[in-house]
């Protein structure tokens, strides 16, 4: 048994490289493949619902102001983290890591993003489960089970799957989508009912509201961490050359930052289609369901019902599987980041594919679809702070301001088991917004609560760093052949030199995931696994020159 499973979590078929460093011989996708899995964002019906609902109770200028703030803040966030995927070839729970988390510390970040993959998940399977009961009249309950069992087996070949699947159905949903879009557009009354649809807000364009912009922008602030998602997918990315460094560019910022400004077209094509529906006669409440939304499209086109329903169902059912494969697979390489630290063990990414879906599951069961907008306002506050945090770390304090070490270092033998930087800011971040989202600093402070924590997140890792004089980033360093291949001493396997460290506990060269599911060597390669012991300068500063002594008189 012992045996199979290191074989499981050796499998590259599997494994995507999913605790490691991603190593060229692996990242043989090409920049379009790449984008091509990254933008399966943009097939998310969750959009669709979730504007309709921020329209019907603020006003379709409210929420496309809202919409253009989100988008204006998290856009800048987002490529900064996108490329420092790309570039280093590691997740975000990686990256984390190296910018002021320590090796434990990254931990309680690891739990914030699978949370947010389990949310979605959840939330698009449910949109899913509607589709599949409004063909197929099987109980709700029981096509939740469905819909979830079917995302194991297209996610457990990880990326080698993924790729192929992504980029082969995107022709058969733009048609679908396009035929959506283009029958509504060509209805006489979808421009009228598309900045009113509940008839509550009188077709108003004027009348913007600080509060309401405040609160879709804030709620929209947690997409910022779906670029996670989409670094699970860049950090494959092949290293470009000169000759294509313009389009290697290109296709990091639309894989990642891009879906900043992908949401504002997704809200506006969306509006325009509940605008459709409410002008033909669909209730106020069956407006926030896909379901109803895409049949009464389809059916102004084809002129049909049923014809109308097996159209909209089939959108429905292939978009969420394009979602999905997103939500579930950046779920596993989370719980397997995760529950590495914590239990020294790592059974393989897909075993946490199981768990990841069985979560969902019981979100879906528990009425996720019915909460969603109350749940995405609260989680806002958390991951807003962990992007920010990031971007503080890799902007002022390695490039601007010197605090923290240029490098971009993930392995456990090389870092301390907490850095106060990130850490400490993510916490005093996160908790000042949630007191204030929780009314205690008044109404205004609580629907600004996500700024609050992203400008305390950006402010607070420098102002740590300069205090603890970057002394929390490195323990260590080692010193390793030149190879670019090295073999590991505990598995036996070969590795990227980019994924090793030396270890004294095996008297050799061990990687990096070996390195994390040791247990008994207890940090013995650190003077300290979660302090400095010295007060001297950081090993990552060079050595002060000292002042020559001038030349004696003659």
């Amino acid at each position: 048994m012992k045996l199979a499973v290191k074989n499981l979590a050796n499998n590259p078929k599997y494994e995507d490289y999913s605790l490691r460093y991603a190593p060229p011989s692996f990242r043989r996708w090409s920049p379009r493949m790449i984008v091509s899995s990254c933008l399966v964002a943009l097939s998310a019906m969750a959009g669709y619902a979730l504007d309709a609902a921020f329209v019907g109770e603020f006003g379709f200028t409210n929420a496309a102001v809202g919409f253009a703030v989100a988008a204006a803040v998290t856009l800048p966030l987002t490529v900064v983290i996108a490329f420092a995927i790309a570039r280093n070839h590691i997740d975000i729970d990686l990256l984390t890591r190296a910018c002021g988390y320590g090796y434990l510390g990254s931990t309680i970040t690891s739990l914030v993003y699978a949370t947010y993959t389990v949310i979605f998940l959840a939330y698009e399977g449910a949109i899913m489960a509607q589709a599949v009961t409004a063909v197929a009249h099987i109980p709700l309950a029981w096509t939740y089970l469905i819909v979830s069992l079917v995302m194991i087996p297209l996610t457990l070949y990880g990326m080698s799957f993924t790729a192929k699947f992504q980029a082969r159905t995107w022709p058969v949903w733009i048609i679908l989508i396009g035929i959506a879009i283009v029958g509504a557009a060509t209805s006489p009354h979808a421009a009228t009912h598309m900045t009113d649809p509940f008839g509550v807000h009188g077709g108003d364009f004027g009348g913007v509201s600080l509060v309401a912009v405040t609160t879709i922008a804030a709620a929209n602030l947690s997409l910022a961490t779906q670029v996670g998602e989409q670094g699970d997918y860049l950090r494959l990315m092949r290293d470009p050359r000169p000759a294509t460094m313009r389009s290697w560019r290109a296709a990091v910022a639309f894989s990642g930052p891009g879906m900043s400004l992908f949401a504002i077209v997704i809200f506006l094509a969306s509006s325009l289609l509940v605008g459709f529906a409410a002008s033909a006669g669909v209730p106020a409440a069956e407006l926030l369901n896909p379901v109803s939304l895409f049949t009464a499209v389809y059916q102004r086109v084809f002129g049909n019902h049923a014809v109308a329903l097996a159209f909209s169902a089939t959108l429905i059912i292939l978009s969420q599987l394009k979602i999905n494969i997103m939500n579930t697979y950046s779920g596993s390489l989370s719980w397997s980041n995760f529950f590495s630290r914590l239990l020294h063990r790592h059974p393989g990414r897909a075993t946490w594919v199981f768990f990841q879906v069985a979560l969902a599951l019981a979100l879906m069961e528990w009425g996720v679809f019915s909460h969603i907008v109350t749940i995405l306002g609260w989680y806002a506050n958390i991951g807003i702070a962990w992007i920010g945090t990031l971007v503080a770390d890799l902007v002022i304090n390695k490039k601007w301001l010197k605090l923290s070490p240029p490098v971009i270092e993930f392995h456990r033998a090389h870092l301390y088991n907490l850095n106060p930087v990130g850490f400490g800011s993510l916490v005093i971040a996160s908790t000042v917004s949630m007191i204030a989202y929780f009314d205690a600093f008044g109404h205004t402070a609580k629907e600004l609560s996500p700024f609050i924590a992203l400008a305390i997140a950006l402010v607070l890792p420098p102002v740590l760093a300069w205090l603890t004089n970057g002394r929390w980033y490195l323990a260590r360093t080692s010193v390793l052949p030149d190879d670019p291949q090295l073999t590991c001493v505990a598995c036996g396997d070969q590795f990227d030199r980019h994924d090793m460290a030396a270890c004294p506990h095996h008297k050799g060269i061990v990687c990096s995931l070996c390195c994390s599911t040791e247990s008994k060597c207890h940090d013995g390669c650190k003077d300290h696994p979660w302090h400095p012991t010295s007060l001297a300068a950081p090993v990552w500063l060079p050595a002060p020159r000292l002042r020559q002594p001038e030349p004696a008189d003659r």
